[in-house]
Parts: C-alpha cells; sequence; structure tokens
C-alpha cells in the first residue's frame, strides 16, 4: 500500500514538473557581446508617417516660344536587295589574238576584187574592197569627139582661124573624131590651155593620161593564214596593213 501511494506521489511529481516546463516563461538571454569596430544595426520605426503636406510652389513664368519644327518621320531604308549566287558560265577558250591585216591585189575592177572575196575559204574575220587611183602621167587638153571626121576637121579649121595650133583630129580610141589640143605633163599647164580655149569660144576638156584604178581587198586573217588566202585570190600582191 505504501509503495503504491509513492508512487502515485511520484507520478503527480512529474507531471507537476513537465506542466512548470512547458508554462515557465523564456529566459532573459544576455545581449550578444558588441565585436570592437562594428556598428550595431538598430530597426527601423516602420510605422506609416502621415504625409506631409508640400509647400505650394509660385508658379513659373509663361515663357512663348516658337513652334518646334516638326521631327521627320524616320524613313524606312529600302530592302537591300538578296544577292543570289548563281554559278559562273564555263568560260570560252581564249580567242587566238594573232591577226594580221593584208591587202590582196591589184584587180582590175571591184567585180574581180569580190569574186577573190568569195574564194576565201575560210572566210577572214573582216573584208572590204577599195579602190586606188594612180596618178595621172600626163594631162591632154580636146574637144569631145564629134559627129563625123568632116565635122572634126571643119572644127579643126575653125580653131586654126582663131589663132591656135598643135591640134589634130583623133583617129581611133573612145575620143575618136575628137580634135587633140595638146598634152602637158602637169595639170597646171593644161589648165592654162584650156582657160585660153574656153575665152576664144571653144569647150576644151582635161582628160588625164596614164591614169589607172586598182582594185584592193583588204582582210584580217589569222596567223600563218596569208600565204593560203593569195593562193586562193590570185593575186599578185599581199601588202601588209595596219588593223586599225
Amino acid at each position: 500500500m505504501l509503495i503504491r501511494a509513492l508512487i502515485v506521489l511520484l507520478v503527480f511529481l512529474n507531471l507537476g514538473v513537465a506542466a512548470w516546463w512547458l508554462t515557465r516563461p523564456p529566459p532573459d538571454l544576455p545581449p550578444p557581446a558588441q565585436m570592437q569596430g562594428v556598428a550595431v544595426l538598430e530597426l527601423a520605426d516602420v510605422a506609416p508617417r502621415p504625409a506631409q503636406p508640400e509647400p505650394a510652389l509660385a508658379p513659373a513664368p509663361t515663357v512663348t516660344s516658337p513652334p518646334a519644327a516638326p521631327t521627320p518621320a524616320a524613313s524606312t531604308p529600302p530592302a537591300e536587295p538578296i544577292a543570289v549566287s548563281t554559278p559562273a558560265p564555263a568560260s570560252a577558250p581564249a580567242a587566238d589574238t594573232a591577226v594580221q591585216c593584208l591587202a590582196l591585189g591589184p584587180f582590175d575592177d571591184s567585180v574581180a576584187a569580190r569574186s577573190a572575196q568569195a574564194r576565201l575559204v575560210p572566210a577572214p574575220r573582216r573584208a572590204s574592197v577599195r579602190s586606188e587611183t594612180q596618178p595621172a602621167k600626163a594631162y591632154a587638153v580636146l574637144l569631145p569627139p564629134l559627129a563625123d571626121r568632116a565635122a572634126a576637121q571643119a572644127m579643126v579649121e575653125r580653131i586654126t582661124a582663131a589663132g591656135f595650133h598643135d591640134l589634130l583630129v583623133i583617129n581611133s580610141g573612145p575620143f575618136a573624131n575628137g580634135v587633140a589640143l595638146g598634152r602637158y605633163g602637169s595639170r597646171e599647164a593644161a589648165q592654162r590651155r584650156q582657160a585660153e580655149l574656153q575665152a576664144g569660144g571653144f569647150a576644151a576638156q582635161i582628160q588625164p593620161v596614164g591614169q589607172t584604178v586598182r582594185w584592193w581587198l583588204d582582210v584580217s586573217l589569222g596567223a600563218g593564214e596569208a600565204a593560203l588566202a593569195r593562193r586562193q585570190t590570185q593575186a599578185a600582191r599581199a601588202v601588209p596593213r595596219d588593223c586599225g
């Protein structure tokens, strides 16, 4: 019986100690030691303070300024073209730059020169036909052919009666039945004779003697084609020329 009473007493004592331990106030701990040279952190008063009315500011004086120029809208830059890469074409073989220019001829007329051009195989790069007039060896003063020889003889008598001599009737050729009035080595001397006859009333003319026209075929050929071109055209000469 005594032992049971002691046990109940111990239980009540333990319960009382546990209740005191749970309900006791927290112990006052000493403030932590402040390190030397370190400021103490204080909590600021976070309670809201009533807003203080701001003092009224005096109105600023009105300054009239010219209206600002409108700012131009930024222009939109043009869209840059999109570069599209295309495959480069295959390079063609370099052309033969060795070119020689020749004058083939001479030929009697333009028909013969053009026939020679047609015989060139392969065709030249450039080809043209030109004429070249040889200077006259002399100049004859004459009257053009008359109707017949009798008319030409009558004209000779008239010219002689006017005081002109050294004349005769032309018997053949393209000027047959004409009247020859002299041959001169220069054109100036022939022109003086012509002026004298025209002043006497005779329609004298000047005809170059020995003047010929030759025709040439100017071509541009590749290197080594000159000899072949001369054979094909049957040209007597192949004269080098400036390609410019």
